[in-house]
């Protein structure tokens, strides 16, 4: 592959990444590092990341270190990566983020009340989320390797469009199923059924897994080849990932050389 094949290939994927770190170990300082990090591609000459991901307690650090940026803030919440806490306090969770100043909120799922049977609560939860966030982007976590057929994914995902989710998205990233290309074709149809019938263009993150260039390229030029190139801006085409940036920064300036 040519040095300018390589580059116009890939740094549109750069854009659209949301640089995530979501571990125990996390401390203000590592995400001033991850901050710092997404703003030093733009340095490079490369497209920063569309979002930075941390948890709640960070959102203040990542706010004063991206300030300025044009890089936007994305803080998971309701009881992720379970969603196993009383929607009380999952709607806490989300007030508190917002009011911190976060942009997006990522929302998990609540996969055991689904699997029960219990569409309308979950339905419910997520329609109630999506009035606290109003104006904010709201990503719904399906975790679809806990989702026992593609029927249930399709389900999952169309209830969570219809309930006001702004994106689907594939996974947590804490259970050894991420991102599949499967999994991310059902959800392709989910939100291309939903336009179909709305006109309402709704986004789609693979996220789990997805450490290697490669494995992004093949997602990126999926949603091309399903939704159209009109969703691969990151309005409505999102990558969840820690490691990929950078190996994606890297073979960019290595092929430029």
């Amino acid at each position: 592959m040519a040095a300018e094949d390589t580059r116009e290939i890939f740094l549109p994927i750069l854009s659209v990444i949301d640089l995530t770190s979501l571990e125990g170990t996390d401390s203000d300082e590592t995400i001033r590092v991850l901050c710092r990090k997404a703003i030093h591609f733009g340095e490079l000459g490369l497209p920063v990341p569309a979002a930075v991901c941390v948890f709640s307690p960070f959102i203040s650090t990542a706010r004063r270190e991206l300030s300025g940026s044009g890089i936007n803030i994305a803080t998971v919440a309701g009881g992720f990566p379970h969603g196993q806490i009383p929607l009380q306090a999952k709607l806490e969770e989300v007030s508190f983020a917002l009011d911190q100043g976060s942009d997006e909120i990522d929302i998990v799922f609540s996969r055991g009340t689904f699997l029960s049977g219990n569409y309308q609560q979950v339905f419910d939860e997520i329609a109630l989320v999506r009035e606290y966030c109003q104006a904010s982007t709201l990503k719904v976590i399906l975790e679809t390797g806990e989702l026992r057929s593609p029927e249930l994914i399709a389900k999952a995902s169309d209830l969570a469009l219809q309930a006001g989710a702004d994106f689907i998205k594939t996974s947590t990233g804490k259970i050894p199923e991420g991102a599949t290309e499967e999994g991310v074709k059902i959800i392709i149809d989910q939100i291309r059924r939903f336009y179909e019938c709305t006109g309402v263009k709704r986004g789609i993150k693979p996220a789990g897994g997805i450490s290697e260039p490669e494995q992004a390229l093949a997602f990126y030029q999926l949603v091309a080849a399903t939704l159209g190139k009109e969703w691969l801006s990151k309005e409505r085409f999102r990558l969840g990932a820690s490691r990929l940036a950078g190996k994606l920064a890297d073979k960019i300036l290595l092929e430029s050389e």
